[in-house]
């Protein structure tokens, strides 16, 4: 009878060691970047456990391990492992390790490497996603009426995109009262936007890639006279895996990467930012540093296209929102379309959002380089109805959406015939809009 009853405590312990494992994931797991010999993969766990992953390449049996990480409190319970023990050109499957035991999901979890393709033929074809404004409801913090956030269904559209990598344009989460003062709030306000099941399953979908914006850097509007800004770049940096966080003496949410034959810049608009009500003094929102790397890097960038990603708009003439053409800071925007005629850099595309609806601006006169302004708002947040009550000089006029979308940019064709298709879907993925940008050539 004691046999007996000892067993049956013995199982009732071993259940209850297995029921506390189950799902001791809070999300993830995210692939970051993709490079052709490392990609990280991102999680965060609900308390401290050690997670490790193991991967293989589709159809080969040989496996890898990446690094073991404890997951701390002190770090949001977050981790970045590294899968280093990889060959260009190819797609791993990979398990999540939690305390030893493997993580199921209900969904695939794959990483791609990037092709070696440079001196062995044409670049490959590949494709992105990119929006801005996801707001995640939380009922008992957001203002009162109606949520401002809806159509969470747009991310299982953008899944079934099958993209090769996302760009997040900033507003990526929305702090509120309760969070920006605190690590405590920054951190719960992540938490919270990744537990949500349609944006968890498409971040674990795909490679990501992301910028900030005012509402992920503090409060509205939020410049560089924010007290807690490092507190929430810190937490930025914890819940993303972007190649870093920082170029040379830059510091802040400022990165870039390539894909195949493209480069990308990825600009922080908050870190330097002049306030937008300060009228004394020179007015910046890259800061003169951060801007020169610009200037150098598209100078001697022999990328097809120049992908330049930012929170808020270039070309715009609206003297609305926080466009470069409001508060000021038109200086600033004039220096950057000087120096991108001067120094006859082609093929420069800027990726944006910020404003709560979309639209393409082009900036176009003969025997100069165009300059194209693509922008992507919102994705699942409040949208604005009255763009077109504003006049941007620049917009191509069908191109405007005022409703919750996201963009696909597919790079597409041979060398002689490489161009973009830009195309806006709704958050059920029906198609809204699509257009073909061709690049300009060196004229000799």
């Amino acid at each position: 009878m004691k046999k007996h009853i000892l067993l049956t405590l013995i199982l009732l312990i071993s259940v209850s060691g297995l029921h506390s494992q189950e799902n001791q994931l809070s999300s993830g797991p995210m692939p970051g970047y993709s490079e052709m010999k490392e990609v990280p993969i991102w999680l965060q766990t609900k308390t401290q456990a050690e997670v490790f992953i193991k991967y293989h390449i589709q159809g080969d049996e040989n496996e890898y391990f990446t690094n073991k990480i404890t997951t701390k409190k002190e770090t949001a319970f977050t981790a970045l492992l590294i899968a280093d023990t990889l060959e260009p050109g190819n797609t791993y499957e990979y398990d999540v390790y939690v305390n030893g035991i493997k993580e199921d999901f209900s969904f695939e979890t794959v990483f791609e490497t990037q092709k070696l393709w440079k001196w062995r033929g044409d670049a490959p074809d590949f494709s992105f996603l990119m929006g801005s404004g996801a707001y995640i409801n939380e009922e008992k913090y957001d203002r009162p009426g109606d949520g401002y956030g809806g159509e969470y269904e747009i991310y299982n559209a953008m899944t079934d995109a099958n993209p090769n990598f996302m760009i997040w344009l900033g507003d990526n989460i929305y702090l509120r009262e309760p969070d920006w003062n605190s690590w405590t709030g920054i951190v719960h306000r992540y938490t919270q936007a990744r537990q949500t099941p349609e944006m968890r399953e498409f971040l674990s979908s795909t490679h990501n890639y992301a910028i900030w914006d005012d509402h992920d850097a503090g409060p509205n509007d939020s410049d560089r006279s924010f007290w807690n800004k490092n507190q929430t770049l810190k937490v930025f940096e914890l819940f993303w895996a972007n190649p870093s966080y920082g170029v040379g003496n830059i510091n802040g949410a400022i990165t870039s990467f390539e894909f195949a034959d493209c480069e990308f810049f990825l600009l922080d608009n908050r870190t330097y930012r002049t306030p937008n009500r300060r009228k004394s003094g020179e007015k910046t929102q890259m800061g003169e540093e951060q801007l020169q790397w610009l200037f150098d890097n598209l100078s001697s960038s022999y990328a097809k296209f120049k992908f330049v990603v930012m929170g808020g708009q270039l070309l715009s003439t609206v003297e609305a929102y926080e466009s470069y053409s409001n508060y000021g800071f038109q200086d600033e925007r004039q220096r950057i379309i000087d120096f991108i005629r001067e120094d006859s850099i082609l093929n420069v595309v800027f990726l944006t959002g910020d404003v709560h609806f979309s639209e393409i601006s082009v900036l176009k006169e003969e025997g100069k380089p165009t300059i194209w302004d693509i922008t992507s708002s919102p994705l699942n947040s409040g949208f604005n109805t009255n763009a077109l009550e504003q006049e941007n000089n620049l917009r191509i006029p069908e191109s405007v959406i005022m409703q919750r979308n996201y963009t696909k940019i597919d790079v597409v064709g041979t060398k002689e015939n490489r161009h973009l298709l830009i195309r806006y879907f709704d958050s059920k993925g029906i198609l809204l809009y699509e257009m073909n940008i061709n690049p300009e050539e060196i004229q000799e």
